[in-house]
């Protein structure tokens, strides 16, 4: 199997990753482990990496990072704290403005429901109106793009974890990777799990990592490598 770039061809980076918590985080997902399990892949490449829990305060001493890793999910959305985290947002915001790269991660889609400019920057969102997943298990996610740098040369990825479903993804997003899943209705569908977003920065969205058993996949693995090494230019 392809196992991408080695780690000496990956120039040293910033790395902040967000940790879902509390309002941006929920029963189902233990983003404190899979958070680890990321920035322990990306140490062993050698960047700098700072893992941050979500708080309205959790960018306010972030300078300006090389890439912004965002591990979230979605709780409750009081409204009444609405104004607490405004900041947070706006401070995000200007990082991708200011030319961050930025990688969702699974819940990724979820999260910061109360800011549409996230949305934008990841060019999709999950709609529980119509977004679901089949049960947790051993997945296969295609490459549907095998020219582009992060999928170039790279075998379908097989790991244990949950298929999105019917996420709703913007016009121009580039798709890289896809979910086979099969409905209630017997049909057997496509849908993108993996992709670009159009722009102007360099955003993807990566919708496998439900838990660490996703991470513990040498091609799951290879895939985060390569999207990490894209999204720095490296």
């Amino acid at each position: 199997m392809t196992q991408g770039r080695s780690t000496q061809e990956v120039a040293v980076a910033q790395v902040v990753v967000l940790v879902g918590r509390d309002r941006y985080g929920d029963p189902w997902h233990d983003h404190a482990a899979t958070s680890d399990a990321v920035a322990t892949l990306l140490r062993a490449d050698g960047h700098d990496v700072t893992v941050r829990s979500v708080f309205p305060d959790a960018l306010d001493d972030v300078d300006r990072p090389d890439l912004l890793v965002v591990n979230c999910g979605q709780g409750p959305l009081d409204p009444a704290h609405a104004d607490a985290w405004r900041g947070f947002h706006d401070r995000r915001e200007a990082l991708v403005a200011d030319g961050v790269a930025v990688l969702g991660l699974h819940q990724a889609a979820n999260t910061f429901g109360d800011d549409p400019r996230w949305a934008a920057t990841l060019g999709g969102r999950w709609d529980d109106d119509v977004s679901w997943h089949p049960p947790l298990g051993a997945a296969r996610f295609r490459v549907v793009d095998a020219m582009h740098h992060v999928t170039h040369d790279l075998d379908d990825v097989d790991a244990v974890d949950e298929r999105y479903a019917d996420l709703l993804v913007a016009d121009g997003a580039h798709v890289l990777l896809v979910a086979d899943v099969t409905g209630d209705d017997g049909a057997t569908r496509t849908h993108p799990v993996v992709w670009v977003a159009p722009g102007p920065g360099r955003a993807l969205y990566d919708a496998l990592g439900h838990d660490v058993r996703s991470y513990a996949s040498p091609s799951r693995r290879t895939l985060l490598r390569r999207e990490v090494a894209w999204l720095l230019d490296a």
